[in-house]
């Protein structure tokens, strides 16, 4: 199970030449929907899930996946150490990296100096400059919301949050605004010129940039946050040895390169970055430089500060 438009299907076409594996795809949009259907399948669905880094330990926890048998991923020794010993899975006992990246806005429009930009060009309605959509993701989206007022993105306190929820409602209360996207399903709106601007990927808004290069994206000044997204090992996995084969596949220097060209995101597969060109590595949208990633974090754990979260994500949609 995966995000949607995030693999390239020959690598699938590829993967099952080599190994003799077939693979059945079932995609999701945001992680609460890609939680519940884990919950709900019942036993021996899912083999693979590629799942972002801030909902591995609630994974752990629900007990929806389970450690990994590293020996038999010998590409694991390609992952670069940026990527190892993070606070999603400190032991390195659960997972595997796919891909990282960063979250921002893609706009249409007058050029903004990426180091300007500031989320007020969406939450405050003197400066919209037409319709908008913000992050259909919780936690992403709160977060976002944390550090636009000032507040740690990883903020566990019930308060902050609150006020997080009450600049998401003034947003809302924008006539251009037109609700909560999926990463993909924002992209394209700003891409057809259904809409101004989204909270996108970076991924999304460098597809969107390829195809129309008026485009523009950015990381607000105010903060943002990285994410990993990673391999995990269903605990109801049937074909664990194909989920291996699939993980390790993907951890090819080529493959890992090929995977990161088409998808547009950057890799943590320090092999992939020895074959990847420098057009490419150079590429902000994709590769952020030292600058944006000084402002940007790592989502990690609430533990019980969840439910606030939770609390909070529903007020916000609903109000």
């Amino acid at each position: 199970m995966i995000y949607s438009e995030f693999i390239d299907p020959s690598l699938l076409k590829d993967f099952e030449k080599k190994t003799g594996y077939v693979v059945n795809l079932e995609l999701y949009e945001a992680q609460e929907e890609m939680i519940v259907k884990l919950q709900t399948a019942g036993t021996k669905k899912y083999d693979v899930i590629i799942a972002s880094d801030v909902v591995i330990q609630q994974m752990i926890q629900l007990g929806l996946i389970a450690p990994l048998d590293s020996n038999k991923i010998p590409n694991r020794v390609n992952v670069a150490q940026q990527f190892l010993g993070q606070a999603y899975d400190p032991t390195n006992a659960y997972s595997l990296p796919y891909l990282w990246g960063t979250t921002g806005i893609l706009f249409r429009g007058e050029p903004i100096h990426p180091d300007s930009a500031s989320y007020s060009m969406l939450f405050d309605a003197k400066n919209t400059k037409g319709k908008f959509s913000l992050l259909g993701e919780s936690r992403s989206m709160l977060s976002m919301a944390l550090q636009a007022i000032g507040f740690d993105a990883n903020s566990v306190k019930q308060e902050e949050i609150n006020k997080a929820v009450e600049y998401l409602l003034q947003a809302k209360k924008d006539s251009n605004f037109v609700g909560f996207d999926g990463s993909v399903e924002g992209k394209n709106k700003v891409l057809s010129g259904e809409n101004w601007a989204a909270i996108v990927f970076n991924g999304e808004a460098q597809a969107a940039i390829d195809k129309d290069s008026t485009l523009q994206f950015v990381i607000p000044k105010e903060g943002s946050f990285m994410w990993v997204d990673a391999m995990l090992l269903s605990s109801k996995a049937t074909n664990v040895e194909g989920a291996y084969a699939f993980m390790n596949y993907i951890l090819d220097a080529n493959i890992g390169a090929q995977l990161a060209k088409y998808i547009n995101y950057a890799t943590p597969n320090k092999a992939s970055l020895e074959v990847i060109d420098e057009k490419f590595k150079s590429n902000r949208v994709i590769n952020p430089n030292g600058q944006e990633i000084k402002r940007m974090v790592f989502l990690t754990d609430l533990g019980d500060a969840t439910k606030f979260y939770d609390e909070a994500w529903i007020i916000a949609k609903t109000k």
